[in-house]
Order: C-alpha cells, then sequence, then structure tokens
C-alpha cells in the first residue's frame, strides 16, 4: 500500500497529525493484567498531555456489556470522552475512522496505549500500517496477561514498522523543545519518572 502523504520513513511526531488511542483498560482487566495499574497511570499522563497539546483522543472496551467501563484512573471522564464499544479486536472500526476524519483530516500518526498487547495493540497497530499511517507503540503503556506474550509482541510489531517508544520520549517528541507555548504545562506531568512496568527485567 501506497504511504499516506506526510507520513515520515523516520516516524517524526507532531501534535498537528497525531492521534493517541487508548484501548481497553477496563475493569475486568484489572486483576489479570501484569502491571495494570502503572499502565493506566502512564497512559494517563499521556492523556493530560495530550490534552494539553489538542491531540484528538480514540478510547475503545471490549464488550463492556461482560468486562466493565474504562477504569477511572485513567481519567477519560475528566475530559468526556465518549469510548466507542467494540468486540473485535482492532481498534480499527468504521465509527472510528469517521471520527478522525472529522477531528482532524491530517492525522497520519496513531500513538498507542493499552492492552492487550499481543491481541488488540498488536491488531490496531498492524491494521493501521497496512493503511499507511506511522504507529508509535507506547512499550511503557502496553501489557497483556502474559509478559512472554507481551514482548514477543513488541517485537513482531517493530519487525512489521511500528516505532517502539517510551511515554516521556514521546511527549518530549511532540513538544520539540522549551520554546512550545505550553511547555511547563506539559512539563509539570513528567516531572516525576514513569512508574516501573517490568520492561527493563525481561528483554526482546
Amino acid at each position: 500500500m501506497a504511504s499516506r502523504i506526510g507520513v515520515s520513513k523516520l516516524g517524526s511526531l507532531g501534535a498537528k497529525n497525531s492521534a493517541l488511542f487508548l484501548c481497553d483498560m477496563q475493569e475486568k482487566f484489572r486483576q489479570t493484567i501484569k502491571y495494570f495499574n502503572e499502565i493506566v497511570s502512564v497512559s494517563n499522563r499521556l492523556l493530560r498531555a495530550s490534552k494539553i497539546l489538542e491531540i484528538p483522543v480514540v478510547v475503545t472496551e471490549q464488550y463492556p456489556k461482560g468486562l466493565g467501563p474504562t477504569v477511572k484512573e485513567l481519567g477519560i471522564q475528566d475530559y468526556e470522552i465518549k469510548p466507542f464499544p467494540k468486540t473485535v479486536f482492532s481498534m480499527c472500526l468504521p465509527e472510528v475512522e469517521e471520527s478522525l476524519k472529522k477531528l482532524n483530516p491530517d492525522i497520519n500518526t496513531i500513538i498507542l496505549c493499552g492492552v492487550e498487547t499481543h491481541a488488540c495493540i498488536q491488531q490496531t497497530t498492524l491494521q493501521y500500517l497496512e493503511k499507511g499511517y506511522n504507529v508509535h507503540v507506547v512499550v511503557d503503556a502496553c501489557s497483556s496477561r502474559s509478559l512472554v506474550d507481551r514482548m514477543y509482541a513488541f517485537n513482531r510489531l517493530q519487525q512489521c514498522g511500528a516505532f517502539l517508544s517510551t511515554s516521556e520520549g514521546i511527549i518530549l517528541e511532540l513538544l520539540k523543545g522549551s520554546h512550545h507555548p505550553r511547555f511547563k504545562e506539559v512539563q509539570k506531568i513528567i516531572m516525576e519518572s514513569a512508574p516501573d512496568s517490568g520492561l527493563l527485567e525481561h528483554k526482546l
């Protein structure tokens, strides 16, 4: 498939053409996903930074009737964000596509957080790569029930052309530098380091 206009092979991030995707961080996953609380905390940092930088945010919930709502700690209620319900694994839904077009037709980069890495994150990434988007998988904001599934999913996604990024690296690249007019607001979010989400204990 031909690349989308403006998509960089280097995966350059810009606030004007990026969207934050928050995948299925729901109540029923709280007890089974490794480092779930830390994943939610890191995702909340990205959510807050995205709202300051006016980056569109998409949230999904997998079968919410059975798996419950998005956890309150993520903070989507603070911004009146309505999740898209789904029963397929990928976030690449027709209604999400339509929403993106309305929010910003120039979006060519997806910043992706959530669960599970080897299922919904992986399938979302592959679909958006096929559509010609840059996809940044936020490694300290994605997890699975199994750390083996998590790490090998990262490995496959990198091989397929996704960019593996950290939350702080993404936030700083979106800002570009201290000259950004909202730098001080975003800086407050990252003054304290992101919580440990188990990445350094395991190698790809």
